[in-house]
């Protein structure tokens, strides 16, 4: 099952009891402040959840299957999601 920001919205009112404006304003400012936290290369730790850490890939050449030519494929940022104990506990 996949949850989307709508029926997260969804859930925060109904569990907070709050108007549906505020709960999506809530789940987008989340969403939002993680991007900027991202961005800025810093790492995020959700205690009892787990902690989200950039890192740069490295260059690599890569293969075209049809074509069997070679190019470069350039290094990028990219996002790792580690979780803790706790999480792996309740998810097995």
């Amino acid at each position: 099952m996949t949850l989307t920001k709508k029926e997260l919205s969804s859930i925060l009112k109904k569990e907070l009891k709050l108007s549906f404006d505020i709960s999506d304003s809530l789940v987008d400012e989340f969403f939002q402040s993680i991007k900027t936290t991202l961005r800025s290369k810093k790492n995020i730790k959700l205690s009892g959840f787990g902690s989200f850490e950039t890192f740069r890939t490295k260059e690599r050449m890569g293969r075209n299957p049809k074509s069997m030519e070679n190019f470069n494929i350039p290094s990028h940022n990219k996002v790792r999601f580690s979780p803790t104990s706790k999480a792996k506990y309740f998810l097995n």
